[in-house]
């Protein structure tokens, strides 16, 4: 499958995440439609960063529910590996654009999975990262 769309970690957060209803609703529409039409990418990455927020720094789910929350995305979308191509690759966009290296490392990934957008309310909005573009859908 080749991926349009990459799922940055706050979307997928959202989805799970009752204290903004509009947000939430936004995020579960976006993984709904990812998955209806076989077009959503997420990384390793972005698993392991959803653990940590909803278990760890937002407790909105115990270790147990979170493990089934990751099943279901895995089974999904499309979950991209982190190589050290990848890890080059991320260092080479953070010190072109000058992304926070977490953030660089999602634009190479979602570059590497054959997405055209980053959907994330993170980075630069309408931002070209080398044929990646970023698409914040919660200021819409």
């Amino acid at each position: 499958m080749s991926a349009r769309q990459f799922l940055d970690t706050n979307v997928v957060v959202y989805a799970y995440d009752t204290s903004d209803a509009g947000k939430q609703a936004k995020a579960q529409s976006l993984l709904a439609s990812a998955v209806r039409e076989g077009d959503g990418a997420v990384s390793v990455q972005v698993l392991g960063e959803f653990f940590h927020a909803v278990v760890i720094k937002r407790k909105l789910m115990t270790a147990a529910e979170a493990a089934v929350a990751i099943s279901a995305l895995e089974a999904g979308l499309e979950v991209a590996q982190i190589t050290t191509q990848i890890v080059k690759e991320a260092i080479a966009i953070h010190q072109r654009y000058q992304l926070r290296y977490w953030d660089s490392l999602i634009v190479a990934t979602a570059k590497r999975a054959g997405c055209v957008e980053v959907i994330s309310e993170d980075m630069n909005e309408g931002q070209d990262y080398g044929g990646i573009v970023l698409v914040n859908p919660f200021n819409q």
